[in-house]
């Protein structure tokens, strides 16, 4: 979050144990945030399953959690807030 400058960003961890990372995108009228951002990344790649996803910064929306269930009703979900203590967000 620092190098980019960004408010938040998003690790998702694939059921291999790749893990990828993103921060949210904006870009003429088209935003997605980190939570978002991120699984595209994970899908481009062709995961096949997630293990967990972990967020930085911004809590995402909730619209945004109910895409990642509805891709993995497994995954499981974290926030890192403000003082480092990581919560469960499902």
């Amino acid at each position: 979050m620092a190098r980019s400058g960004s408010s938040s960003a998003a690790a998702l961890r694939d059921k291999t144990g790749r893990t990828y990372v993103a921060i949210p995108v904006a870009s003429d009228g088209f935003e997605i945030d980190a939570l978002l951002s991120v699984l595209v990344v994970a899908k481009a790649s062709q995961i096949t399953g997630i293990e967990a996803i972990v967020i930085a910064g911004d809590k995402p929306d909730l619209s945004s959690q109910a895409v990642i269930a509805s891709e993995d009703a497994t995954a499981k979900l974290f926030m890192v807030d403000s003082v480092g203590l990581l919560l469960a967000l499902n």
